[in-house]
Parts: structure tokens; C-alpha cells; sequence
């Protein structure tokens, strides 16, 4: 596809795109993340203990952590569509695979596989998505993309729980399965070739030059960086603030308004802090902004002890992901070359997977030891190091001309 100008058939186009890659990333995770809520509860139907669940639901982020980058890599090489066909129809797979299983360790393969298809879709789509974008637009386009990544990620565990609830568990699994598939003979149909949607003069350069370019990219690697750093807060969230917040007394239905306030919010303010990504000067002091937020959202978990505070934090959170993560997005895109964009989008899928997976297998065995005030604590203060970290190695392209 030729380089975006800014006349009015280049913009339309690049619209039409858009919506395209965001519906799709949204049913994409949809279809995905209906499993998400279930499968542990399969997983005890047929005989799995807590240490087995555990290990059949890190067992996807470490794979996905694992392979996103040189995933991403190939995406550069062998183009954007066929990866995200790919990543579609294995996650379709799975979802059938699941009907059949029956002891953990079965599902714990099942969902390594889930992993793979997960790393060529993640990281494929965010770099078709800045592809297609002129760089005018970049805050504004991961606003849209990565609502409809949240938004999926919101609604698809609640449909997968009310089809459990209505027709059983295998349901969940076969509807999972079909809708997946739909959306792949979708992408299929109306996603342009991968040689339509490659930048002008992109070029397939070597993998030991585009390695020498990462490793020089002190910018990237901050963003990498910063990234794992808030992931590690996203993991303590996910993994932990439920078992604090029931040792406060607060009930189930309570839990899941904190968890719907995070999504709400961090889903919501995507598309208003892309377009202020888009307008100020210096990028990197929006990711700063949102990741002190993120950390005192953080710390705030850890002191909470009433429902009204838990959801405070919890919006606090929302909203501070979504001014830091946004940006980041459009940040990547903008320090990397366009053929070194799959590397670098399967990078920070890698740490947003490893910072997740990381925090849920070291932080428990803190919290056993320090409680949960100080383990919030303690994380807090590893995201406010990261983003130190990020500031100061930004600051040699402070002087760069932003879009």
C-alpha cells in the first residue's frame, strides 16, 4: 500500500482500514477471552488441582511472551495478513481442541498452543494498524485499536460465563471455536494482500542488521522497558486484588465492579488521550504522567480496605493505562523504522506478557512473606524505577521533532 497523504481518498482509505483491523481485533478477542473465565472451572471437572489451574493459565503468557517477538519478526518477512490468519485459525483450533481434553495436562498443551496463535496476532495486528496510519494519526489510531483490544478483552469473558451458565462449558469452547473462525474467513475476505498493505520502500533486511538497529535503539528499549515495569502493576492487579479485596470482606459481585470500572475506564479514555498523543510535543512525558498514576494506583490497592476505595484505584488505574499504554503504542511506531515495526510490536507484547506472568509467580510468594500492603508497595515502586529508567533514556531524543 503507498504512503498515506493527507488528501481526502488517502484519508478514506486509511479510515475504512481502521475500522477493519479494530473490528477485527475486537472479535478476535472476544472469541478469545470467552474461554478465559471457564476453563479453570473445566479444569476442576476433570481433576486439576490449584497448582495445575495456575500453570494451565500462565502457561499462555509464557508461550505468547516467548514467541512474540520473532513472530513479529517474521511478520516483517512473510507480511502482515498471512500472520494474522495464521494466529486466527490456531486460536480457532484450540478452542476446539478444548472439547476434547481430558486431564490438565492435555489443557496445559492446549494452551501453549493458544500462546503461539496469540503471538502472531498480537504484535501483527499493532504493526498493520501503524502501517496503514499516517504518522499524524498514530495516538489516535492506538486509541481506537487498543479500545477495541480492551473491549473485547471486557466483554468476551462475560458472553464465555453466560453461555457456561445457559448450555455448559464444552459450549463456551465450540462457540469460541466458530466465532473464531468467522472472524479469520473475514480477515481473509476483506483484509487487503499482505503486498497492498506494505509500506512504500519497505525493504527485508537481514536479521543480524535488524538486531544491530534494535540493540542501538535506546528509545525502543525504553518502551520495552517502561512496559514490563506497568505490566508488573496489570499482573498484581489481575492475579492478587481479588484475594485482597475478599480478605476485606468484600464479596464477589463487589470484585467483579472493581474489575468493570479498571476495563470501563481504561477502555473509554483510549480515544481521548490518542488524540492529545497526537497534539503535544513530546510524547514521553504523557507516558511519565501515566505511569506515576499507574504506581499510585498501585500502592492505593494495597491500603484499601472498603469497596468505595478498591474502585477509586480501580479507575485510577484505568485511566492511567490508558494515557501510558496509548501513548506507548504510538511511541514504537514512531522511533522504529517501518520494517523493523513487527520486531518491535512483538517486543512489547513479550513484555506485556512476561510482566504479567512475572508478577502473578514472584509476587505471591512475597505477599506470603511481606503481607499485601507492602507487596503493593513494593510493585509500586519497581513501576516508578522503570519509568525513572524510561525518562532518562528518552531524553537523548527529547530534541526530535514529534508528528
Amino acid at each position: 500500500m503507498p504512503t498515506i497523504s493527507h488528501n481526502s481518498e488517502a484519508m478514506r482509505s486509511f479510515r475504512v482500514l481502521l475500522l477493519i483491523c479494530c473490528t477485527v481485533t475486537y472479535a478476535g478477542y472476544f472469541g478469545s477471552y470467552m474461554r478465559l473465565p471457564v476453563v479453570p472451572l473445566y479444569a476442576r471437572t476433570i481433576g486439576a488441582s490449584t497448582v495445575e489451574i495456575g500453570f494451565i493459565n500462565s502457561s499462555f503468557l509464557l508461550m505468547a511472551g516467548l514467541l512474540s517477538l520473532p513472530l513479529g519478526i517474521l511478520s516483517d518477512r512473510l507480511g502482515r495478513k498471512a500472520l494474522i490468519v495464521a494466529g486466527l485459525l490456531v486460536s480457532s483450533g484450540t478452542s476446539f481442541l478444548l472439547c476434547l481434553v481430558h486431564t490438565p495436562a492435555q489443557m496445559i498443551w492446549v494452551y501453549l498452543l493458544f500462546g503461539f496463535g496469540l503471538a502472531c496476532f498480537a504484535p501483527t495486528m499493532m504493526s498493520l494498524v501503524a502501517d496503514i496510519t499516517p504518522a499524524t494519526h498514530l495516538g489516535r489510531s492506538y486509541g481506537w485499536y487498543t479500545m477495541a483490544v480492551y473491549g473485547g478483552m471486557s466483554l468476551g469473558p462475560a458472553a464465555g460465563g453466560w453461555v457456561a451458565q445457559w448450555w455448559g462449558y464444552q459450549s463456551v469452547f465450540l462457540t469460541s471455536g466458530v466465532w473464531i473462525l468467522l472472524v479469520c474467513l473475514a480477515v481473509f475476505a476483506l483484509l487487503p494482500g499482505s503486498r497492498r498493505l506494505r509500506p512504500a520502500g519497505l525493504q527485508k533486511k537481514p536479521i543480524a542488521e535488524t538486531a544491530r538497529n534494535l540493540s542501538g535503539n535506546l528509545s525502543l528499549m525504553a518502551c520495552w522497558l517502561v512496559t514490563l515495569g506497568g505490566c508488573l502493576g496489570l499482573g498484581m492487579f489481575v492475579t492478587f486484588v481479588p484475594v485482597h479485596a475478599h480478605e476485606q470482606g468484600i464479596g464477589a459481585g463487589e470484585i467483579g465492579l472493581i474489575f468493570g470500572a479498571q476495563a470501563l475506564f481504561n477502555a473509554l479514555s483510549r480515544i481521548p488521550f490518542g488524540r492529545l498523543s497526537d497534539s503535544v510535543g513530546q510524547r514521553s512525558h504523557l507516558v511519565v504522567i501515566g505511569l506515576i498514576g499507574l504506581a499510585a494506583s498501585i500502592a492505593g490497592f494495597g491500603i484499601s480496605s472498603t469497596i468505595a476505595s478498591f474502585i477509586a484505584c480501580a479507575i485510577g488505574m484505568g485511566v492511567s493505562m490508558g494515557l501510558a499504554f496509548t501513548t506507548i503504542g504510538a511511541l514504537i511506531s514512531q522511533v522504529v523504522s517501518p520494517d523493523d515495526r513487527g520486531l518491535a510490536m512483538g517486543g512489547y507484547n513479550t513484555m506485556i506478557y512476561l510482566g504479567m506472568m512475572l508478577s502473578s509467580l514472584v509476587m505471591g510468594i512475597v505477599i506470603r512473606s511481606l503481607g499485601f500492603p507492602l507487596s503493593f508497595f513494593i510493585v509500586a515502586g519497581l513501576n516508578l524505577l522503570t519509568t525513572c529508567s524510561f525518562y532518562l533514556m528518552f531524553g537523548g531524543r527529547r530534541r526530535m521533532k514529534m508528528p
